[in-house]
């Protein structure tokens, strides 16, 4: 079987998870636009607009564990839902802090590339290292750590703690971090997911009132299909890379580990037999 064969066929299995992901995500949007429309003028109205956000994220780490525990398939092995829900909450902390460090390099970079610029050779300074070149050079590298580097090594940790919660097989998901498909998928995902979608809004708008907030609205939903669609084949793609390193059989372990012997076809065990006495 393939490798697109089988990330199609666990989708097709998981259709209903991967239902929730489109319209489940939209619904979960709707309601955080309505929960900063909620009024706060009496106590219950306070309760309820500390209640709503609560529920969100619940139901937001439900549907991503749920997603995740049904594309990988079935393990008698894994915890409950609730608690791989739960544990996503250390590696959105982890995201959470990885892009907290990317925003303060993102504030420094007009200071770097102006101290690099000033150290370069006054050819190299005119012509190739000058300060607008050295800017846009850090933009693509912190680019590239935000929406891949950090994407890649953060994801299979956190889907492999959706199912079996912090009793993570470390050295399976080493193996698919240095597996160069698992990188070429997110990075085709953040160039579809992030990249693209920045060119919808890049030219100037143009024609009516109505015109343009049909255009708006079109580009809206054409960025939350790829962003999306784009989650969903990441997560599908790192199943299968996942999913392909089992063995096969236990049969097959067990000969690696030279816990068994040959075998007749009787099913009983050959034994030479015992030299003669004289």
């Amino acid at each position: 079987m393939t490798y697109f064969k089988d990330m199609f066929g666990r989708l097709r299995q998981s259709w209903r998870w991967v239902a929730a992901q489109f319209v489940v995500t939209l619904l979960l949007i709707l309601a955080g636009l309505a929960w900063t429309r909620l009024p706060e003028r009496h106590v219950w109205q306070v309760l309820l607009s500390l209640l709503v956000p609560l529920l969100l994220a619940i139901s937001v780490l439900e549907t991503q564990a749920g997603t995740a525990r049904s594309l990988a398939g079935d393990d008698a092995k894994r915890v409950k839902l609730v608690w791989g829900a739960m544990t996503l909450l250390v590696w959105i902390a982890v995201v959470w802090v990885a892009w907290a460090l990317l925003d303060w390099c993102d504030d420094r970079f007009y200071q770097w590339a102006g101290y690099l610029n000033s150290k370069a050779s006054a050819t190299a300074r005119a012509k190739l290292f000058t300060y607008e070149h050295i800017y846009l050079w850090m933009t693509y590298v912190e680019w590239v750590f935000r929406w891949i580097v950090v994407p890649a090594k953060v994801i299979p940790y956190a889907m492999a703690s959706a199912q079996w919660g912090f009793r993570l097989p470390w050295r399976r998901v080493i193996r698919l971090l240095w597996n160069w498909r698992w990188w070429l998928g997110v990075t085709v995902a953040a160039l579809v997911a992030v990249a693209l979608p920045a060119r919808f809004f890049a030219p100037d708008p143009y024609g009516s009132v109505s015109a343009q907030i049909w255009h708006v609205s079109l580009k809206l939903a054409a960025n939350y299909l790829l962003a999306v669609g784009s989650w969903v084949l990441l997560l599908a793609w790192e199943a299968v890379l996942f999913g392909r390193q089992k063995p096969r059989t236990d049969e097959t372990l067990a000969l690696i580990l030279g816990q068994t012997e040959p075998h007749s076809s009787e099913g009983t065990v050959e034994k030479p037999p015992l030299p003669e006495r004289e």
